[in-house]
């Protein structure tokens, strides 16, 4: 019989695919939150242990980033910047291209989770102010946030830790070497895969930019300054990482510092800490918990040890990497899978392949990227949503592609 927490996995995983198919008045955090509780009662995992496995870098990470998404969004500074980036987006299909390249290429150096925080507001602006089907526009970020940061290893918390766990001597270097130009190809193909399959929610439109008026503008300042210590901040972690990897630099203190100045100065600071998005801190909490508890039962584990596969193989790491990270998420896969590489002997092309299969594993389904989960959370704040077929029916195709891609290039 599978263990407890298995069962709550796919039960968690189920509920997540049907629940608007079946008209649930269920929000993915309700679901997660749901399983973290059924593994708590059941006595799976003990109060403490659950405490210490939610992870406080993260949480502390996503808070100080939505704190400053929510003062770009209140301020209209969010608004004025869009109009700069995509004022050159004269039709449909430019504008796809530059969110997918704009976001895709920034989300390798500022994280794909900061990018889901900022893009969402930003896209369901632009889907709103030009008539376009906002579904096209989420899907667009939620895959050039995930596709972009393959390349390089502060593009998500997984390549960090491949990055810093791999035995690479430059990681930058390596990651550009063996990611870059399939990257930049699979980002091409994520457009053209988006322009054929969901024409449905394609507009052949002109569209017209108009530069938005700020709201507020001592808080645009504040939040221009936020953002400028977040790339400013961002460059000297990639200058720590290059010249003194063992150094402690982590992205918690970007996050945490680029929020001071809001949560500071501000006067509207106790209005933008209830605009933070608490739901998808709570969504991460609870996933935390019921990962380590499927973690605890060894079941994963085990059937890697015992699959008997060359673990170590190109084909095998991706493939591992991308369904494994539906049910595990990626980060917890990583951690479990790049000890069995290095123990295997991999190469640097087989740790790369592991950034790359976790990674994408976010453009299969939902569950498979924390920024994801981000995106959709955030969206139905505002009153859109994707349903787990509607990211489906182009993600399953768009890994597909990927994975191919990225095989050919690392063979």
């Amino acid at each position: 019989m599978l263990p407890l927490p298995i069962i709550v996995l796919f039960a968690v995983f189920t509920l997540t695919a049907v629940r608007q198919l079946l008209r649930l008045r269920l929000r993915i955090w309700h679901i997660m939150l749901g399983g973290a509780l059924a593994v708590l009662l059941a006595g799976e995992i003990s109060p403490s242990a659950a405490l210490s496995s939610i992870n406080m870098d993260v949480m502390l990470f996503l808070f100080g980033m939505f704190a400053v998404g929510a003062a770009l969004e209140e301020s209209g500074y969010l608004a004025s910047l869009s109009w700069g980036f995509f004022r050159r987006a004269g039709n449909v299909d430019e504008l796809l291209i530059l969110i997918l390249f704009v976001t895709g290429i920034f989300s390798a150096f500022i994280m794909n989770d900061t990018l889901a925080i900022i893009g969402t507001p930003l896209v369901l602006h632009l889907a709103r102010k030009h008539g376009i089907s906002p579904k096209l526009l989420l899907l667009c970020l939620a895959f050039a946030v995930t596709t972009g940061s393959v390349m390089s290893p502060i593009g998500n918390p997984q390549n960090l830790l491949i990055a810093i766990g791999g035995g690479m001597q430059n990681p930058f270097v390596t990651f550009f070497h063996y990611l870059a130009l399939p990257t930049i190809l699979n980002l091409a193909i994520a457009y053209l895969l988006l322009r054929f399959l969901y024409r449905d929610g394609y507009r052949n439109i002109s569209l017209n930019h108009e530069q938005e008026p700020i709201k507020d503008r001592e808080l645009a300042l504040l939040s221009k300054v936020s953002l400028i210590l977040i790339i400013s901040l961002i460059a000297a972690k990639i200058a720590v990482v290059s010249l003194r990897p063992e150094l402690d630099f982590r992205l918690t203190y970007i996050a945490l510092i680029a929020a001071l100045p809001i949560l500071v100065f501000s006067g509207r600071r106790w209005e933008l800490m209830r605009k933070v998005d608490w739901r998808t801190l709570v969504f991460f909490a609870a996933m935390f918990i019921v990962m380590e508890s499927v973690w605890d039962t060894g079941f994963f584990q085990g059937l890697l040890e015992g699959s008997g596969l060359g673990i170590a193989s190109t084909g095998m790491i991706l493939a591992v990497g991308i369904l494994l990270s539906q049910l595990l998420s990626n980060v917890p896969l990583v951690a479990l899978y790049l000890p069995m590489l290095a123990h295997a002997g991999a190469s640097a092309k087989g740790m790369v392949a592991l950034a790359a299969g976790s990674t994408i594993a976010g453009n299969l389904l939902i569950l498979g990227a924390a920024s994801n989960v981000i995106i959709i959370q955030n969206a139905e704040k505002r009153g859109e949503t994707l349903t787990f077929f509607e990211f489906a029916k182009v993600g399953i195709p768009l890994t597909a592609i990927n994975t191919l891609v990225y095989w050919i290039f690392l063979l």
